[in-house]
């Protein structure tokens, strides 16, 4: 005689099952994973920024740090413009920023730049955003396509991005608080709307959006897929135009294709047309990139075309 008789199955309501699946996805995907983060060599990024403060996490230190980062290392998609593609592994952002005298754009920058405050004892959360710097409303909305940082300390939330281009700030921006914050080159402002930090740069007494970050945090992955359309889709930005930005002590310098602009901290702005040559004597005295002679037809084709459109009006 089997002995071994079926169990019954058991029975869910719908209110247990979906507590069951609520507690799975709080407690896996929906929340960042603590991965070992890679190494870095802060005494080589450190000398790369000009820095040789404390290695400690706290406030002066990444002010510090916010500061001199954008002024050492500028903003540049050339990879993208010239067809060569982005890599997010760690090892090849070290090798072009640090070590090669390069720059990069947000994945790349504010990815170098948090394994180094995650060295130094900070504690960031990844975030991602979408960048209206430059856009108006009649563009449509722009894509989900931007690397920023949450950094908390001492019970304080603080916006950490160094990869921005020409609008960088240049100092951590204080979250949960909507009052302007002046920095070392303009002044700023965080709002939180929809779920988002809406960032915004005065100027003129107008105030202008500079770019939308979701509170919630995101993962490496979620990078890798957002880098993939920036740096490969064809219309992207940087496939089609040259964005080079620096943000020294005393200046903005911001190259859009063959338009050098220079905005001085005190507010006067400069602004010249530059041949192709001059283009890349700019890109090596005030970049400090050293140019790749295979970039030549790339630049000469946007610069004739940003020209050509420049002729019409």
């Amino acid at each position: 005689m089997n002995t071994h008789l079926p169990m019954s199955a058991p029975k869910f309501d719908d209110a247990t099952i979906h507590s069951s699946v609520q507690n799975a996805i709080d407690a896996s995907w929906a929340k960042p994973f603590n991965l070992p983060e890679p190494q870095v060599d802060l005494d080589a990024y450190f000398a790369r920024i000009g820095y040789d403060g404390p290695r400690e996490a706290s406030l002066e230190v990444l002010r510090d740090l916010h500061a001199l980062h954008p002024a050492h290392i500028p903003f540049e998609a050339i990879n993208v413009l010239c067809r060569k593609g982005v890599s997010l592994n760690p090892d090849d952002i070290d090798r072009k920023i640090i070590f090669d005298g390069r720059g990069g754009y947000c994945f790349e920058q504010n990815g170098l730049f948090r394994r180094v405050l995650r060295s130094l004892g900070f504690e960031v959360e990844s975030l991602a955003g979408r960048v209206l710097w430059g856009y108006s409303e009649s563009d449509g909305p722009r894509p989900r396509c931007h690397m920023a940082m949450r950094v908390t300390l001492d019970g304080e939330a603080w916006l950490v991005d160094v990869g921005l281009g020409g609008c960088v700030p240049t100092a951590p921006l204080l979250l949960g608080v909507s009052v302007p914050q002046v920095t070392p080159h303009d002044t700023f402002r965080v709002r939180e709307r929809n779920g988002r930090y809406l960032t915004e740069l005065e100027r003129d007494g107008v105030w202008k959006p500079v770019h939308e970050v979701d509170i919630v945090p995101v993962e490496d992955i979620d990078y890798e897929v957002m880098n993939f359309y920036a740096s490969t889709h064809p219309e992207s930005g940087f496939a089609k135009v040259l964005m080079v930005a620096r943000s020294a002590p005393h200046a903005r310098f911001t190259l859009l294709n063959n338009r050098l602009t220079i905005r001085l901290r005190t507010g006067e702005e400069e602004v010249h047309h530059l041949s192709v040559g001059d283009v890349e004597q700019t890109l090596s005295d005030i970049f400090g990139i050293s140019v790749d002679p295979s970039w030549r037809s790339y630049l000469e084709d946007v610069i004739a075309s940003a020209e050509a459109v420049r002729r019409q009006g």
